[in-house]
């Protein structure tokens, strides 16, 4: 079970960057104009140029956190790092689901207010099962103990 967790979590270091600049989303103004893909790559390019509070944020939510739980919780399966720092690998998981739910109202915003048009793209359904995987892992990871016997206390 150990192996399996290990080459689950060890894909997802692959994953996240295809997830980063998968398409999340289709939007365009009106017919007229055609739908631009959007990326979450392409998106906080955007942010940058006008808000960079708001892309700062995102960004450690979108591509900070989860990478950094994921390579953790690497180091923490091979032994490399004590189990002890499980908790805080966890809060950074939590602060990665924290993105998804930002994409979703973005998109449930933009659908209400019906100026243009959005669809969701398949980097969306990634980007998700990204984050839902690696906390999945977490969880398991935590059931089955340490490896290498790392943890103390």
């Amino acid at each position: 079970m150990q192996t399996a967790l290990r080459l689950a979590n060890l894909s997802l270091l692959v994953l996240f960057p295809i997830a980063w600049f998968a398409p999340l989303m289709r939007a365009g103004l009106l017919p007229l104009f055609g739908l631009s893909e959007i990326s979450v790559i392409s998106g906080l390019q955007s942010l940058w140029q006008s808000d960079v509070v708001l892309a700062l944020l995102v960004t450690v939510f979108a591509l900070f956190a989860p990478y950094l739980k994921t390579l953790g919780l690497a180091l923490v399966q091979f032994g490399w790092l004590d189990g002890r720092a499980m908790p805080a690998l966890t809060v950074l998981g939590k602060l990665a689901m924290a993105d998804i739910f930002l994409i979703a109202l973005y998109i449930t915003v933009a659908k209400g207010i019906g100026v243009g048009r959005i669809e969701t793209a398949w980097g969306l359904y990634l980007f998700t099962g990204c984050i839902l995987a690696s906390l999945a892992i977490g969880l398991m990871s935590k059931q089955h103990g340490p490896s290498h016997g790392s943890v103390s206390g």
